[in-house]
């Protein structure tokens, strides 16, 4: 009975593969090239994952270097930095989680609310720009900004304030992360929120006007809770990005002055694996890294299916 159930559902699963290429052949081969580099750039190059249970070595390759289990993860959570890494890391991505995903958010909400359409589109170009801008050429101008010598402590100097060093105390490290990442991605964020926005019935404001409701009272009872999906949707991927400090960023900012509280999960394996030349110990710690990611996803879409009925899946 079994057998013939099994080829039943072989039967219906290949005439429907055959169906869908008849009617999608020319769609299914423009596609193929796409799927070709993810499988060759994303897919293919997840073999190395192995080197993270190996003492790896590149004259030896991983077919040739010795395999020591879960050796380099127990050297990891044994390590002295650890658990200075993983507090900078979170700490870090919680900060960045509660100031940079409600800005974009907040500016959507705020252009929605300009009239004039020339000064709105003035609006939206100026904080649009900062994105296209090159990681470096932002820390350069930050670092020249906050310089010694630079237009900040000048300002200072006007109020009798001693010139700070900036980027060589740790307690302005992650301010000036946190703040330069939201001048720089606050524009380019918000156009998903002002195109949710624009999908909303206007009829539905109208009506709110109708019964009395304020600016205010409309984006509290209707244009929130219309951009809650995408809301939801989005801070379920930034939550799952929390471990994922950017680490172009740190490693441009950073110095061993800030170690303490700069030095995050990314910019260790940099230093393990391409200074130090510690592969195997640095594939180790970034699939911890992955994975501790991949948990916090499936964590905050669980909650969100639970507590508001909202998911990714």
């Amino acid at each position: 009975m079994s057998t013939t159930i099994e080829k039943i559902s072989k039967k219906s699963f290949i005439s429907k593969l055959n169906y869908d290429w008849k009617c999608n052949r020319f769609l299914l081969l423009m596609s193929l090239p796409g799927l070709i580099m993810i499988a060759l750039f994303a897919y293919y190059p997840m073999v190395g994952i192995v080197t993270a249970f190996q003492n790896y070595s590149l004259f030896l390759g991983i077919k040739g270097s010795e395999w020591i289990g879960f050796d380099n993860f127990v050297r990891f959570f044994n390590d002295p930095n650890f658990f200075r890494i993983i507090k900078n890391t979170f700490v870090l991505g919680l900060f960045n989680l509660l100031w940079s995903f409600p800005a974009p958010i907040i500016l959507a909400l705020l252009i929605n609310e300009v009239i004039h359409p020339k000064i709105k589109r003035f609006i939206q170009t100026a904080t649009y720009l900062p994105y296209f801008i090159s990681i470096v050429v932002i820390v350069g101008i930050m670092k020249s900004m906050f310089s010694g010598t630079g237009i900040v402590n000048e300002l200072l100097a006007n109020f009798g304030v001693e010139p700070i060093q900036f980027f060589n105390e740790s307690s302005y490290f992650r301010s000036l992360y946190v703040g330069s990442g939201i001048w720089q991605e606050i524009g380019y964020s918000s156009i998903l929120y002002l195109a949710a926005i624009t999908g909303i019935d206007s009829e539905m404001y109208e009506a709110a006007k109708m019964d009395g409701c304020s600016k205010f009272k409309q984006i509290f009872h209707i244009t929130l809770p219309s951009l809650r999906p995408t809301i939801i949707t989005l801070l379920i991927l930034s939550i799952g990005g929390i471990v994922s400090v950017g680490f172009d960023k740190i490693l441009l900012m950073y110095s061993p002055a800030t170690y303490d509280v700069a030095d995050v999960i990314s910019t260790y394996v940099y230093r393990k694996g391409i200074i130090d030349q510690d592969y195997g110990f640095s594939s180790a710690i970034g699939l911890f890294n992955s994975l501790v990611s991949i948990v916090f996803v499936f964590g905050a879409n669980y909650f969100s299916r639970k507590l508001l009925k909202e998911s990714l899946w």
